[in-house]
């Protein structure tokens, strides 16, 4: 029986990270492995039409007009994909394996961390510290920063409940947080799993000290966290941005925060890399990071193993661990 074509698209590093070697010499043993970085349509078009399957991230958009002329395909595995291509992957009947969860552990321990570096202003002290220029306290404890808070027992609210979200609620387990959440797609009582209350956006961002954004970005999404819920932000609220910068009126967060009303904690924005001429870098009030919540090593290492172990489990006719249905397609990016 001939082995099945494989193709893996991916970006080029991950065919020269050392950790991923043993991945890729697990699948050179499953199949004929043809690996390629290809950014668009018109360049895995060839490639795409030889393979009995597919490995790869969220582009190219798989097309309608791609997929009719990949009649061999009947395998997908992505670290992540759009609405468009799922659709039309599933209305082919091509088995899709979605490990996108994987990055959802380290996505959630790095808003924990936004969470407590804001609240806490731990980024300001230690640039201060390196500089030469903290502030020790003296008159104690009439100099205390009054906005330098504690996370326990503080009302916390969770904007979609996906895998993100619920590893999050999980992690603020230990620190009694009350937790709302926000998402209409949830299934009804899985919130309660997590101690969480489901409540409509307008009462988490009003009443919350600290919120969340973890949703699907999406044309129904886009500036889900608008000025009139900016607004609504209690003073000293931190917002901490974790998903999409669309997810955000960035333009009426950054007026805000100049009034010094609240806190921000981003690591996604709306033009990557961020420009040096934004205003979010001369703010002391927002706290950046590079879009690295979920990219790190062990992240990749297990997104890759699980789609290996899925495709491996095709090739064999058992079920899938990752399997993309229907009902998951609204909590995908747009």
């Amino acid at each position: 029986m001939a082995r099945p074509r494989l193709l893996v698209n991916l970006p080029r590093g991950f065919f020269k990270a050392p950790a991923l070697r043993p991945v890729f010499a697990r699948l050179r043993a499953l199949a004929q492995v043809r690996t390629r970085s290809w950014d668009t349509a018109a360049e895995i078009a060839r490639d795409l039409s030889w393979a009995d399957a597919v490995i790869m991230w969220a582009w190219p958009s798989l097309t309608d007009e791609l997929l009719s002329g990949s009649p061999r395909l009947r395998f997908a595995g992505h670290l992540d994909v759009n609405q468009k291509t799922a659709r039309a992957e599933l209305a082919r009947g091509i088995v899709v394996s979605h490990a996108k969860r994987a990055w959802s552990p380290a996505v959630a321990e790095l808003a924990l961390g936004l969470i407590l570096a804001a609240l806490r202003k731990t980024p300001l002290h230690q640039a201060a510290m390196k500089a030469g220029r903290e502030k020790w306290v003296k008159n104690f404890p009439l100099d205390i920063d009054p906005d330098e808070r504690q996370l326990t027992g503080r009302p916390v609210g969770i904007v979609g409940f996906g895998a993100v979200g619920m590893r999050l609620a999980e992690l603020l387990g230990p620190f009694a947080c009350r937790i709302a959440v926000y998402d209409p797609f949830l299934p009804e009582g899985v919130e309660a799993r997590y101690g969480a209350r489901r409540v409509e956006l307008a009462e988490l961002v009003s009443t919350s000290d600290v919120v969340v954004i973890c949703a699907a970005s999406n044309p129904g999404t886009r500036h889900l966290i608008g000025r009139k819920e900016i607004r609504a932000l209690r003073r000293g609220a931190v917002l901490v941005n974790v998903a999409r910068a669309a997810l955000v009126d960035y333009e009426a967060l950054v007026a805000r925060l100049r009034r010094r009303e609240i806190y921000a904690a981003l690591d996604v924005f709306e033009k990557e890399p961020l420009e040096r001429s934004s205003p979010l870098r001369r703010l002391e009030n927002a706290f950046l990071t590079p879009h690295r919540a979920g990219g790190i090593m062990e992240s990749v290492v297990r997104i890759v193993t699980w789609l290996v172990d899925d495709f491996e489990a095709y090739l064999q006719g058992r079920p899938l661990a990752h399997p993309l249905t229907e009902a998951m397609l609204p909590s995908l990016d747009g």
